[in-house]
């Protein structure tokens, strides 16, 4: 009877790890399967979880300088004046990221005001200065809608071919290396002052005056693992990536030179970055210079 039962309970025990092992996801041949992970528990989560850096709202007619707009794939403060945006906010995680090529079809945005300038991708021929994009095209390859949204002109700034090809890429290239090990980030940036020098020199506008050439040009970043509750997830020890960098050709491609912190940032814009933080926790980050690793 021992011996029957032994066999019994050993058939059981083969059953259960056969369930077991049939709900496990079968990883495709060419996928990654350290990404597919990641993905797991990865979700698209609100571009404004940080905060709203310089309180934008929705009011065009009495806040046409700090015009708050949402969409699906960032948030945005747009300037009317300087027919760019202030800043430019959102969500990272590998739930944003699939296969989708870059679409390279740069248009204005219809939902401005219609009584507003709309710039357009001809508003910066000639110029000597690259569209350069806030929220990248390679942080939004879920759908070609996600991919498309980040060719909106409210999404771009005039900046030098060296600092948006070079400095600008290496830090976006090593933001979604982050991703790709576990994390996800919450990133804002924007641009500062009047006058960048371009290909064809020194300029503080284009497109016949509509567009301010900003002379800085900064992000900062939050580096989080996967999670929920992300802004009370915010401590001490969180990384934070800040860097703010010269608008101009003389700029070096190693972004890990123009670190800086927060509140330097901060000062600079009049901006409250991270107010959704705790504000003793905002204390210190804000002041930390990042040194960890850049690639």
């Amino acid at each position: 009877m021992k011996v029957t039962l032994t066999r019994i309970s050993s058939l059981a025990l083969l059953a259960a790890m056969a369930v077991s092992c049939s709900r496990v996801e079968p990883v495709a041949p060419n996928q990654d399967p350290n990404a597919a992970t990641v993905n797991q528990d990865a979700t698209r989560d609100s571009h404004l979880t940080m905060g709203n850096p310089s309180g934008a709202v929705t009011d065009a007619t009495y806040y046409p300088n700090n015009y708050l707009m949402s969409k699906t794939q960032y948030a945005l403060s747009y300037s009317r004046d300087k027919g760019k945006p202030n800043w430019v906010s959102w969500h990272l995680s590998s739930a944003w990221l699939g296969s989708t090529p870059r679409q390279d079809n740069f248009s204005s945005d219809a939902t401005l005001p219609s009584t507003w300038f709309h710039a357009t991708s001809s508003s910066y021929t000639g110029s000597g200065f690259d569209r350069g994009h806030n929220c990248p095209s390679a942080d939004r390859t879920g759908s070609v809608a996600d991919n498309s949204a980040t060719f909106l002109m409210t999404n771009m700034m005039p900046q030098a071919a060296n600092n948006n090809q070079q400095t600008w890429a290496g830090l976006e290239n090593y933001c979604r290396t982050l991703v790709n090990q576990g994390n996800e980030l919450y990133i804002i940036c924007g641009s500062y002052g009047s006058g960048g020098t371009g290909v064809n020199g020194y300029a503080t506008t284009i497109a016949s005056g509509k567009i301010t050439v900003p002379a800085r040009c900064w992000k900062v970043v939050v580096v989080l693992p996967e999670g929920s509750s992300d802004a009370s997830r915010v401590t001490t020890g969180t990384r934070i990536i800040a860097i703010d960098t010269p608008n101009t050709t003389a700029i070096s491609s190693a972004w890990g030179g123009y670190r800086t912190t927060v509140d330097a940032i901060e000062q600079a814009t009049g901006y409250n970055i991270l107010s959704a933080v705790s504000s003793t926790v905002q204390t210190t980050v804000e002041s930390r210079v990042d040194t960890g690793p850049t690639s």
